[in-house]
């Protein structure tokens, strides 16, 4: 089956977290009649996608408040999968505790760490310790069966509604605009039609010459291609081996396109393309917002 949202139906979709997570919530919204697949891990995420246990899966990848997820940048270039599409969540964090539990009494808050950092400013003004879990709606879980009025977690309000808890304050989050960017990943690469708005993609490493980056990126300038995303990350345990991930405005068949990725492939090594799919409502929605 081919990527299509209409025609996943109730196709097993694969997210990280447990039962109550904001992946989860994003597949739900994405796929309503989808059978979710609860994954401890990223890794086992992806290889529950690779492995036909799921149709496709949905990641989060970047937060407009605590950047980028770090762990996906990393896997996404030798999983074998492909981006399909992409999701835009508004987050909207709680403070869970136990029965009973006050504010006043927390000591110590269990979450992600992506939902710790886009809650600093409740935590550094009630004094409460971060402690970092392996996702959201997992700590909620967690707090529950410890049951312990000095721990609390930050998670959704459907995670409070399937562990129990009490919710000591709503929408704790830094920013109203915190919103988090999902990608659906799929063992097949399902390109976005030519004549839609999309996004393409890609990774890749730059050669070991002078300006290699700036000249690398100088075809999507003289193209007029936008580049909507580019970051950097190590790799291989090294200091000197660096590897880009960008996202661009654009079809790889479009004439323009193409001749920005040539002159890329000119000046870089290791060029893949991750995927080309439809670009989210959301981007069109942001931008009208920005001031002009």
């Amino acid at each position: 089956m081919t990527y299509d949202p209409a025609r996943v139906g109730n196709a097993t979709v694969a997210y990280q977290g447990a039962p109550g997570a904001f992946s989860h919530l994003a597949l739900t919204e994405l796929f309503p009649q989808a059978t979710p697949l609860a994954c401890p891990t990223f890794d086992e995420a992806l290889a529950a996608i690779s492995e036909g246990r799921a149709l496709v899966g949905v990641i989060p990848i970047e937060n407009t408040l605590a950047g980028r997820v770090a762990d996906i940048h990393q896997l996404l270039p030798n999983a074998n999968l492909y981006i399909v599409g992409e999701h835009f969540l508004r987050v909207r964090h709680q403070l869970l505790a136990p029965k009973g539990a006050t504010l006043a009494g927390l000591k110590t808050v269990h979450s992600h760490q992506m939902a710790l950092a886009q809650c600093r400013s409740l935590l550094l003004s009630n004094q409460l310790t971060p402690v970092v879990h392996d996702d959201t709606a997992g700590a909620a879980r967690d707090v529950a069966l410890w049951n312990d009025p000095t721990i609390g977690a930050i998670a959704s309000s459907i995670a409070a509604e399937i562990y129990g808890l009490d919710t000591l304050a709503a929408n704790i989050e830094d920013a109203a605009h915190n919103t988090t960017r999902f990608i659906v990943l799929s063992r097949e690469r399902v390109d976005a039609l030519a004549d839609v708005p999309a996004i393409t993609t890609f990774v890749f490493r730059v050669r070991n010459v002078p300006a290699a980056l700036y000249k690398a990126m100088g075809g999507f300038a003289t193209n007029g291609i936008n580049m909507t995303k580019l970051e950097s990350y190590q790799i291989s345990g090294s200091f000197t081996a660096t590897q880009f991930y960008a996202d661009i405005e654009g079809h790889p068949e479009d004439r323009a396109v193409q001749l920005a990725l040539e002159e890329l492939a000119f000046f870089s090594t290791d060029v893949k393309i991750l995927g080309c799919y439809p670009a989210h409502p959301f981007r069109r929605e942001a931008s009208s917002r920005v001031p002009a």
